[in-house]
């Protein structure tokens, strides 16, 4: 029974799973934590990882592994292989000033021609999260060690990299055997995945000097060995490892619903989009990932729940008690301002109230709506940029109401498939590791809910009204 290792890094903690190759089985798995913060020394992750694969029986009957990781975080090498300063990670704000700088240099001092340039060479406008940012912030920050990187690479890179033996004290030789795919690549903000290139003149406005770069190798290359001779695959972002792990094809949509909420498609087109609210990703298999990001999901929940004195069970209860639209009852979901539309400064607002639809229930059916109706205006952001929409994977903690399904549904009105909680990023970088081994994705069987719109011509009507008052706000 041929086996292999998936592994998701990602800011809170390391998984392991170990998969039969055959039928994508769950045989063993492991788990360790990561330490708090947005600044964190690398080394944390590789003693992670070693205690979840040693939670995970080990690798020593596995015969390909490989590693999503979270992206964008900026990982300096020095010319022997150690770690120049801890690492900065993709939700550390401190660069977002030399982000907008990098916007307007690209543009020589128009941010709008600067955008839509860096859109266009790259697929993302820069944000404090990217890792050209960071580097930047660094250039800016602390010159002596920007001076002493030699080589910048991502969370998964260096992991991988390690696995391979390689690591501090191993010399400019073994940066050169530094590896990363598309889908980690298109997140820095100094590579195009639509041409597969780095960019060296856009690299150079962050850190100075053109470092080295880890080598981008294709969806079922190898990247070395492990010690006991397991081959390394190429790994990938954390999203696009997901993607794998539900088994995401182009005409798919991706809805996380989490803290915050995530719409990412996987698609044949490249996106380009300006206005930054979509990034332009690649995908772990040669397409593309259109990405949209919203700030305000499963805390709209918590917080309704929280007013009306019930749990959240008994919230998505109250709100399929009530009719479709809340009875003209619509909740704006932008508690902590908004990413998608970029209104940082935004909040939340009821509006349609009436002695008659001021109950617990609409309020209820309203928070849940409103919810979905911001990650419509996700998928919406991703459909200008030429997303082709056919079916909509629903996962993350919110995921697993029945409201938020049945709403969904009649939301996006596309049918949904909420597949049973799992690890996705790592499920999708052990389906990766199979691939590796026989050339091509395995079809491993996925389980899950199916649910079909309730009104099959197109998206609900009380989506109209939302998009309405949300323009509102948006308008002061």
């Amino acid at each position: 029974m041929p086996l292999v290792a998936g592994i998701d890094s990602s800011t809170q903690s390391c998984k392991v799973v170990i998969r039969d190759t055959a039928t994508g089985a769950l045989v063993r798995q492991g788990r360790a934590s990561h330490p708090d913060g947005t600044e964190v020394h690398p080394e944390h992750w590789w003693t992670a990882l070693q205690e979840a694969i040693s939670q995970a029986g080990g690798l020593d009957d596995v015969e390909a592994v490989s590693i999503g990781g979270q992206q964008h975080g900026m990982v300096c090498l020095d010319e022997s292989g150690d770690v120049v300063r801890p690492a900065l990670l993709w939700n550390d704000t401190r660069s977002a000033p030399d982000a907008d700088q990098l916007i307007i240099e690209a543009g020589d001092g128009d941010a709008a021609a600067g955008a839509s340039f860096l859109a266009s060479s790259t697929g993302t406008v820069p944000v404090a999260s990217l890792t050209a940012t960071k580097l930047r912030w660094l250039a800016r920050n602390e010159p002596a060690n920007a001076q002493r990187t030699a080589a910048v690479c991502l969370p998964h890179d260096w992991l991988s990299w390690r696995l391979a033996g390689h690591g501090p004290g191993t010399g400019p030789q073994s940066l050169e055997l530094l590896r990363t795919d598309r889908s980690d690549a298109s997140g820095t903000g100094y590579f195009s995945a639509i041409t597969g290139d780095y960019l060296p003149d856009v690299l150079k406005s962050t850190l100075g000097h053109v470092p080295v770069l880890p080598t981008v190798v294709g969806p079922f290359e190898t990247t070395g060995k492990t010690p006991t001779g397991a081959l390394i695959g190429p790994g990938a972002g954390d999203n696009a490892a997901a993607g794998l792990g539900v088994s995401a094809a182009v005409g798919d949509v991706v809805i996380s619903i989490g803290t915050s909420g995530t719409v990412f498609a996987v698609s044949d087109v490249p996106a380009r989009d300006a206005s930054g609210l979509v990034a332009g990703f690649a995908d772990a298999t040669g397409n593309f990932l259109p990405l949209a990001c919203t700030l305000n999901a499963t805390r709209i929940f918590d917080a309704t729940a929280a007013l009306l004195g019930v749990n959240l069970t008994e919230l998505g209860e109250l709100a399929l008690s009530a009719p479709e639209g809340a009875n003209g009852l619509t909740l704006v979901p932008y508690f902590e301002g908004e990413r998608t539309p970029n209104l940082p400064d935004a909040s939340g607002s009821l509006h349609g109230l009436t002695l008659s639809n001021y109950t617990p229930a609409n309020l209820a059916r309203a928070a849940v709506e409103g919810v979905l109706c911001s990650l419509a205006d996700g998928l919406a952001a991703l459909q200008a940029q030429g997303v082709a929409a056919q079916r909509i994977i629903l996962v993350g903690g919110g995921a697993q109401s029945e409201a938020v399904q049945q709403v969904a549904a009649s939301v996006f009105g596309l049918p949904v498939f909420v597949p049973n909680p799992g690890e996705y990023v790592a499920d999708g970088a052990a389906r990766q590791a199979a691939g590796v081994l026989t050339g091509q994705l395995p079809d491993w069987a996925l389980e899950g809910v199916e649910v079909s719109p309730l009104n099959s011509d197109g998206p609900a009507p009380f989506l109209t009204r939302y998009r309405r008052y949300a323009a509102g706000v948006a308008m002061g």
